[in-house]
């Protein structure tokens, strides 16, 4: 039996990202699922760098590429699922995926894309498919009169 997202533990993101969507840039993911994401892959370049780092520093040229071998194919596997989550995370905000790109804006865009990426999605349905958060709630149609 799944759990539910609810009961969801930090790994349990990770996984979801990696192994559910891997390279699914279609719906949306709410903040828990990207930031979650990003913290587990932020646990696991840590000691990878130290590793890559101290065996630099040493002079061990085994330690050293180990490190960087590791590093390097961690870094190329979690690519495409970090960018699809990404692009979800800005679905959530009803907003293209090709806003990314806001990231190459130097000094303005990677601000722009933190503040998005730390703002509440959109609460009912929108472009993207319907809340992540709160699935089956109805969609709303505003009349301007």
């Amino acid at each position: 039996m799944e759990k539910h997202e609810s009961n969801y533990n930090l790994f349990d993101w990770w996984k979801k990202v990696v192994f559910k969507n891997y390279a699914n840039f279609n719906g949306r993911a709410r903040r828990a699922e990207y930031w979650n994401f990003v913290l587990v892959n932020f646990i696991v370049y840590i000691p990878l760098y130290i590793l890559f780092i101290g065996g630099m520093l040493n002079e061990s040229e085994i330690v050293g590429s180990l490190g960087m071998g590791v590093l390097g194919i961690f870094a190329l596997g979690m690519l495409i699922p970090s960018l699809a989550v990404l692009v979800r995370r800005l679905h959530d905000l009803n907003k293209s995926g090709w806003y990314f790109l806001m990231y190459f804006i130097p000094l303005v865009g990677p601000i722009l894309m933190l503040v998005w990426l730390f703002t509440d999605g959109n609460r009912f349905v929108n472009n993207y498919g319907e809340d992540p958060k709160n699935p089956g709630i109805p969609e709303l149609e505003f009349t301007g009169q």
